[in-house]
């Protein structure tokens, strides 16, 4: 798995750099003119999502070594995937990159204290690094935080190259999530294949759970159609390289519970692009 653990953390970094070029200061302040929309999309995605994983794991009584994984990808924040889609699926885009924006600077609190009560609650023992919460929280500053500032410190100084090149961006930013998960496949298949059915089914209906909760908590509580698409698809889409990067820093090498985090990321590509579609369809 050395190729994973060495090209997580660039990946992410890069990624996050995207995520900042995307942004402004508005997409900050943006929030408090709707500040509803923003806060049930925000507690779905921090709360929620969490409590949900948990609540499916131990009611498919999910193996030990696989429980975190879904931990993990449940604590992860939404990536820039959710906001091309969103575009697609004629969402509220803005409020798409507000929640993007906000979760994942969050994030470097919200995912180690998860993380880190995960273990407690499921007494997991086979934590191969002395890592401690605010480790993590260090860690994912400098992959995280300091990357999207330094996003939009770019996208401030040339701000007509960004707007330019945003979709090229963007695309980048794919295609690194994309590198990450198939080197994942290509070097932890056979892990992959034997637990492929338990953390398939687990990930499913994690990520139709939340799509489909988002959507109608979103329909009670949001203002509009392109709102309840856009909270639908945030909670749906995760940032799996994070979620790889914060596994890598406390497993090393020990990679099976990244099978759930592998699985999520190639159903909820598959499961978004069908809601797409049929959003777009309807309209």
């Amino acid at each position: 798995m050395s190729i994973v653990t060495t090209i997580a953390p660039f990946a992410l970094a890069i990624i996050m750099l995207s995520l900042g070029a995307s942004l402004t200061v508005n997409d900050f302040t943006r929030v408090f003119q709707h500040p509803k929309e923003f806060f049930v999309g925000l507690i779905c995605q921090l709360v929620v999502l969490p409590i949900v994983g948990y609540l499916l794991i131990i009611i498919l009584k999910t193996p030990v070594e696989l429980a975190l994984g879904v931990m993990l990808i449940a604590a992860a924040p939404g990536g820039v995937t959710s906001n091309v889609l969103t575009k697609f699926a004629d969402g509220d885009v803005a409020l798409s990159i507000s929640l993007t924006a906000f979760t994942s600077l969050i994030s470097i609190v919200s995912v180690p204290y998860i993380i880190f009560l995960s273990i407690d609650l499921f007494n997991i023992t086979y934590v191969e690094k002395e890592v401690s919460m605010l480790g993590i929280s260090l860690k994912m500053f400098f992959v995280v935080t300091i990357p999207v500032i330094i996003g939009m410190i770019i996208r401030k100084v040339f701000n007509n190259f960004i707007e330019n090149n945003m979709k090229y961006i963007e695309k980048i930013s794919i295609g690194l999530f994309c590198v990450v998960f198939f080197a994942i496949y290509i070097e932890e298949w056979d892990s992959i294949i034997m637990f492929m059915t338990t953390a398939g089914t687990v990930s499913l209906i994690l990520n139709i759970s939340m799509m489909v909760i988002g959507f109608y908590v979103a329909k009670f509580f949001a203002s509009g159609v392109a709102q309840q698409r856009c909270i639908s698809l945030e909670c749906g889409l995760q940032n799996g390289t994070l979620a790889v990067f914060v596994g890598t820093q406390l497993f090393g090498q020990n990679m099976t519970y990244m099978v759930p985090t592998a699985a999520y990321a190639l159903i909820m590509m598959a499961t978004s692009v069908i809601f797409v579609i049929l959003l777009r369809k309807r309209t």
